[in-house]
Protein backbone atom coordinates (compact mmCIF):
# COMPACT_ATOMS: atom_id res chain seq x y z
CA UNK A 1 0.00 0.00 0.00
CA UNK A 2 2.91 2.57 1.09
CA UNK A 3 4.51 2.32 -2.52
CA UNK A 4 0.52 2.78 -4.09
CA UNK A 5 0.36 6.50 -2.40
CA UNK A 6 3.60 7.60 -2.75
CA UNK A 7 3.75 11.57 -4.82
CA UNK A 8 5.35 11.28 -8.07
CA UNK A 9 8.38 13.69 -8.26
CA UNK A 10 6.87 15.20 -11.36
CA UNK A 11 3.73 16.37 -10.10
CA UNK A 12 3.74 20.04 -8.45
CA UNK A 13 0.93 21.87 -6.42
CA UNK A 14 -0.98 24.63 -8.42
CA UNK A 15 -1.95 27.66 -6.40
CA UNK A 16 -5.28 29.18 -7.25
CA UNK A 17 -5.05 33.03 -7.04
CA UNK A 18 -8.61 32.65 -4.80
CA UNK A 19 -6.90 31.84 -1.64
CA UNK A 20 -8.27 29.84 1.02
CA UNK A 21 -8.86 33.25 3.06
CA UNK A 22 -10.87 35.17 0.40
CA UNK A 23 -13.46 32.21 0.43
CA UNK A 24 -13.26 32.06 4.12
CA UNK A 25 -13.79 36.17 3.82
CA UNK A 26 -17.01 35.81 1.24
CA UNK A 27 -18.57 33.13 3.14
CA UNK A 28 -18.53 35.16 6.98
CA UNK A 29 -17.06 31.97 8.79
CA UNK A 30 -13.81 29.90 9.15
CA UNK A 31 -13.21 26.72 7.53
CA UNK A 32 -12.28 23.63 9.85
CA UNK A 33 -12.84 19.65 10.08
CA UNK A 34 -15.32 18.79 12.78
CA UNK A 35 -14.22 14.82 12.74
CA UNK A 36 -16.78 13.25 15.11
CA UNK A 37 -15.55 9.48 16.58
CA UNK A 38 -17.01 6.96 18.45
CA UNK A 39 -18.57 3.73 18.48
CA UNK A 40 -21.25 2.11 15.91
CA UNK A 41 -24.42 3.09 17.41
CA UNK A 42 -22.91 6.13 19.06
CA UNK A 43 -24.86 9.17 17.43
CA UNK A 44 -22.25 10.74 15.24
CA UNK A 45 -24.01 10.67 12.19
CA UNK A 46 -26.80 12.12 13.57
CA UNK A 47 -24.97 14.28 16.01
CA UNK A 48 -22.72 15.69 12.58
CA UNK A 49 -26.04 16.11 10.76
CA UNK A 50 -28.17 17.72 12.85
CA UNK A 51 -24.89 20.01 13.72
CA UNK A 52 -25.19 21.01 9.89
CA UNK A 53 -29.00 21.76 9.68
CA UNK A 54 -27.76 24.50 12.66
CA UNK A 55 -24.83 25.43 10.53
CA UNK A 56 -26.91 25.57 7.49
CA UNK A 57 -29.77 27.89 8.73
CA UNK A 58 -26.67 30.05 9.91
CA UNK A 59 -25.76 30.56 6.42
CA UNK A 60 -22.34 28.39 7.08
CA UNK A 61 -21.11 26.38 3.97
CA UNK A 62 -21.02 23.22 5.29
CA UNK A 63 -20.32 19.03 3.95
CA UNK A 64 -20.58 16.33 6.00
CA UNK A 65 -18.70 13.41 4.66
CA UNK A 66 -20.61 9.99 6.43
CA UNK A 67 -18.29 6.85 7.14
CA UNK A 68 -20.74 5.01 5.01
CA UNK A 69 -21.28 6.67 2.12
CA UNK A 70 -17.53 7.11 1.34
CA UNK A 71 -17.11 3.33 1.45
CA UNK A 72 -19.74 3.47 -1.39
CA UNK A 73 -17.19 5.16 -3.36
CA UNK A 74 -14.35 6.68 -2.82
CA UNK A 75 -12.87 4.03 -0.30
CA UNK A 76 -14.81 1.27 -2.30
CA UNK A 77 -11.50 -0.67 -2.66
CA UNK A 78 -11.31 -0.77 0.88
CA UNK A 79 -11.82 -3.97 3.82
CA UNK A 80 -11.65 -3.30 7.44
CA UNK A 81 -8.19 -4.61 8.23
CA UNK A 82 -5.71 -2.44 10.09
CA UNK A 83 -4.15 -1.25 6.57
CA UNK A 84 -7.56 -0.49 4.36
CA UNK A 85 -8.68 1.20 7.98
CA UNK A 86 -5.18 3.22 8.16
CA UNK A 87 -5.89 4.26 4.27
CA UNK A 88 -9.51 5.08 4.99
CA UNK A 89 -8.85 7.66 7.34
CA UNK A 90 -5.68 8.87 4.95
CA UNK A 91 -7.97 9.72 1.91
CA UNK A 92 -11.19 10.91 4.03
CA UNK A 93 -8.25 13.42 6.01
CA UNK A 94 -7.25 14.40 2.41
CA UNK A 95 -10.40 15.26 1.08
CA UNK A 96 -11.59 17.50 4.01
CA UNK A 97 -8.35 19.20 4.20
CA UNK A 98 -9.52 19.86 0.42
CA UNK A 99 -13.27 21.23 1.39
CA UNK A 100 -11.17 23.47 4.11
CA UNK A 101 -8.91 25.03 1.28
CA UNK A 102 -12.47 26.01 -0.70
CA UNK A 103 -13.62 27.59 2.73
CA UNK A 104 -16.39 24.97 3.54
CA UNK A 105 -16.90 23.84 7.42
CA UNK A 106 -16.73 19.82 6.87
CA UNK A 107 -17.72 17.52 9.34
CA UNK A 108 -16.93 13.50 9.39
CA UNK A 109 -18.39 11.16 10.73
CA UNK A 110 -16.34 7.89 11.01
CA UNK A 111 -15.73 5.05 14.20
CA UNK A 112 -11.89 5.61 13.34
CA UNK A 113 -11.30 3.57 16.05
CA UNK A 114 -7.50 3.93 16.65
CA UNK A 115 -5.77 6.64 18.53
CA UNK A 116 -2.70 6.45 15.85
CA UNK A 117 -5.15 7.04 12.84
CA UNK A 118 -6.97 9.96 14.12
CA UNK A 119 -3.69 11.43 15.17
CA UNK A 120 -2.54 10.95 11.35
CA UNK A 121 -5.57 13.04 10.38
CA UNK A 122 -5.09 16.04 12.70
CA UNK A 123 -1.08 16.09 11.21
CA UNK A 124 -2.41 15.85 8.05
CA UNK A 125 -5.03 18.61 9.09
CA UNK A 126 -3.33 20.21 11.53
CA UNK A 127 -4.75 23.25 13.77
CA UNK A 128 -8.28 22.85 11.55
CA UNK A 129 -8.71 19.57 13.00
CA UNK A 130 -11.51 19.25 15.98
CA UNK A 131 -12.02 16.03 17.60
CA UNK A 132 -15.27 15.49 18.55
CA UNK A 133 -15.94 12.82 20.77
CA UNK A 134 -19.35 10.90 20.65
CA UNK A 135 -19.04 9.02 24.37
CA UNK A 136 -21.65 6.34 24.43
CA UNK A 137 -21.24 3.50 26.17
CA UNK A 138 -20.73 -0.16 24.48
CA UNK A 139 -24.06 -1.67 26.22
CA UNK A 140 -26.16 1.41 25.01
CA UNK A 141 -24.42 1.70 20.97
CA UNK A 142 -25.28 -2.45 21.19
CA UNK A 143 -29.03 -1.58 22.82
CA UNK A 144 -29.52 0.49 19.69
CA UNK A 145 -28.13 -1.84 17.12
CA UNK A 146 -30.39 0.61 14.29
CA UNK A 147 -28.24 -1.69 11.84
CA UNK A 148 -28.45 -4.74 13.32
CA UNK A 149 -24.51 -4.71 12.72
CA UNK A 150 -24.02 -5.75 16.76
CA UNK A 151 -25.86 -8.95 16.67
CA UNK A 152 -24.10 -10.33 13.29
CA UNK A 153 -20.94 -9.59 15.17
CA UNK A 154 -22.16 -11.67 18.32
CA UNK A 155 -22.90 -14.38 15.54
CA UNK A 156 -19.60 -14.25 14.18
CA UNK A 157 -20.89 -12.80 11.15
CA UNK A 158 -18.31 -9.53 11.23
CA UNK A 159 -15.11 -10.26 11.63
CA UNK A 160 -12.55 -6.86 13.54
CA UNK A 161 -16.16 -5.39 14.58
CA UNK A 162 -14.88 -2.12 16.69
CA UNK A 163 -16.31 -3.17 20.44
CA UNK A 164 -16.52 -6.64 20.29
CA UNK A 165 -13.62 -8.26 18.38
CA UNK A 166 -11.43 -5.20 17.56
CA UNK A 167 -11.20 -2.35 20.41
CA UNK A 168 -12.23 0.91 20.15
CA UNK A 169 -9.12 3.66 21.45
CA UNK A 170 -11.42 6.58 23.11
CA UNK A 171 -9.70 10.18 22.78
CA UNK A 172 -7.32 11.34 25.55
CA UNK A 173 -7.36 14.82 24.09
CA UNK A 174 -10.74 15.62 22.20
CA UNK A 175 -11.49 18.77 21.84
CA UNK A 176 -15.37 18.37 22.54
CA UNK A 177 -16.98 15.38 24.33
CA UNK A 178 -20.40 15.23 23.85
CA UNK A 179 -22.38 12.11 26.20
CA UNK A 180 -24.12 11.24 22.85
CA UNK A 181 -25.54 7.95 25.47
CA UNK A 182 -27.78 10.53 27.84
CA UNK A 183 -27.74 13.27 26.92
CA UNK A 184 -30.77 14.79 24.14
CA UNK A 185 -29.41 15.31 20.68
CA UNK A 186 -30.65 19.09 21.18
CA UNK A 187 -28.48 20.05 23.86
CA UNK A 188 -25.43 18.21 22.00
CA UNK A 189 -25.75 19.73 18.98
CA UNK A 190 -25.97 23.06 21.56
CA UNK A 191 -22.73 21.63 23.06
CA UNK A 192 -21.18 21.92 19.77
CA UNK A 193 -22.30 25.24 18.18
CA UNK A 194 -21.51 27.18 21.72
CA UNK A 195 -17.75 25.66 21.62
CA UNK A 196 -17.53 26.64 17.71
CA UNK A 197 -18.42 30.43 18.88
CA UNK A 198 -16.40 30.46 21.80
CA UNK A 199 -13.81 29.90 19.18
CA UNK A 200 -14.62 31.81 16.67
CA UNK A 201 -15.34 29.49 13.99
CA UNK A 202 -18.64 31.04 13.65
CA UNK A 203 -20.32 34.19 14.33
CA UNK A 204 -22.52 34.44 17.80
CA UNK A 205 -25.18 35.94 16.77
CA UNK A 206 -28.10 34.31 14.24
CA UNK A 207 -28.15 35.24 11.08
Amino acid sequence: MGEGIQRSPNVVWHQSQVTRELREQQAGHRAAVLWFTGLSGAGKSTLAHAVEQRLHERGVRTYVIDGDNVRHGLCRDLGFGDADRVENIRRVAEVAGLFVQAGVLTLTAFISPFRRDRALARELLGADFIEIFCDTPLDVCEGRDVKGLYAKARAGEIPSFTGISSPYEAPDDAEIVVPTGSEPLADSVQRVMDWLIAKDLIQGDER
